[in-house]
């Protein structure tokens, strides 16, 4: 019966080890995983907005005017 606690607290050691040796290893890398997403995620919407937008906007788009016309005068204030 000995040998059976033995081989159970030996297994919940090394299965307790292991937790803490996991939650260690993930929490120092959550920064990294989360980089890693959130770059593929901007280069996904990147990719979405730009299919989204048609490249004829330019076109479509009136020129801008080569001059401008002359300053309006403000009323003077009375103080």
């Amino acid at each position: 019966m000995q040998k059976v606690f033995n081989v159970l607290s030996v297994a919940a050691f090394t299965m307790s080890a292991g937790m803490v040796i996991g939650t260690v290893t993930l929490y120092t890398r959550i920064p990294s995983i989360t980089k890693h997403y959130m770059s593929e995620l901007k280069l996904e919407l990147t990719k979405l907005v730009t299919d989204m937008t048609p490249g004829q906007i330019d076109d479509v788009m009136p020129e801008l005017p080569p001059a401008t016309g002359p300053a309006i005068e403000t009323p003077k204030l009375p103080f």
